[in-house]
């Protein structure tokens, strides 16, 4: 028993469709009004069910399509909040490649149901990045017959995408992006416009537009100068706590008040 909200239809149930039970007979633990379940088998008077019950026709009602209400926003951390931001995303952008929108209409009518605000240059960013994230799996799910490798190099700040054919086993394709040398490296943005060029797809202006980031995070490749000469160096973030930066598997390990450039903000390995 759950909040979800389910659209249903009232009609005989083939094998492999779930039903919403509203109308039982008899309840029991685990089986009652508002239980969900799977239909096995399928015959004149009643359905079998995945729980091991028979349930009669006018017993239930075939679910088409169900709505899960939206989480207390505030009541989520920062994290939890990207993740369901990317999953919307993710959701709109790949309806709209099937409904045959261009990027432009769809950013258009993103815009037009919930207004703009100014945002930060690191807001812009995050956007960007999400989109990104986005654009390459709608570009999976609408290139059929294809899979799709890409080659990171994070050090020569590039990517390349590889376009296969399932049936012809070979390359047929291929991308490049390279990122420049006053730019931060980002693998996400460089692998939609890679694959977009791997497709013969436009890029987007604004993934080669896209604002440098401004606040450093946990993950973030930044570049910086020790305490005491004018050596620069280059260090994985580990952790922030309280203003201090410590790095992964560096000499340093406490840096407070640096100036630091963030050159790598892919944050590989962070649930990307």
């Amino acid at each position: 028993m759950t909040d979800t909200k389910y659209k249903t239809e009232k009609r005989k149930a083939e094998v492999g469709e779930r039903i919403l039970i509203t109308n039982a007979d008899y309840e029991l633990s685990d089986y009652q009004n508002g239980g969900v379940f799977t239909v096995t088998n399928s015959g004149t008077t009643g359905v079998e069910l995945d729980c091991g019950m028979i349930s009669q026709h006018h017993e239930y009602e075939v679910i088409i399509g169900e709505h899960t209400p939206t989480p207390n926003l505030n009541e989520m951390d920062y994290d939890e909040l990207v993740a369901l931001s990317e999953s919307v995303m993710k959701a709109l952008r790949t309806r709209s490649y099937k409904l045959g929108y261009d990027q432009g209409r769809f950013d258009a009518d993103i815009e037009a149901t919930h207004g703009t605000y100014e945002k930060s240059d690191q807001q812009k960013r995050d956007v960007i990045v999400a989109r990104a994230k986005v654009d390459i799996e709608a570009l999976y799910a609408t290139d059929l017959g294809y899979y799709h490798d890409f080659i990171v190099n994070a050090e020569k700040r590039t990517v390349v995408a590889l376009r296969k054919s399932f049936a012809e086993g070979y390359i047929r394709d291929r991308g490049i992006a390279k990122c420049a040398p006053t730019d931060c490296f980002n693998a996400h943005i460089g692998k939609a416009i890679a694959l977009r060029r791997a497709l013969g797809l436009e890029v987007p202006s604004e993934y080669l537009n896209v604002p440098q980031p401004t606040d450093v995070r946990v993950g973030d490749v930044v570049k910086g100068r020790t305490a005491f000469s004018m050596d620069t160096y280059e260090e994985t973030v580990g952790e922030i706590e309280d203003g201090k930066y410590k790095y992964i598997g560096g000499d340093f390990d406490y840096t407070e008040d640096a100036d630091l450039v963030i050159i790598d903000d892919s944050r590989a390995g962070e649930g990307e």
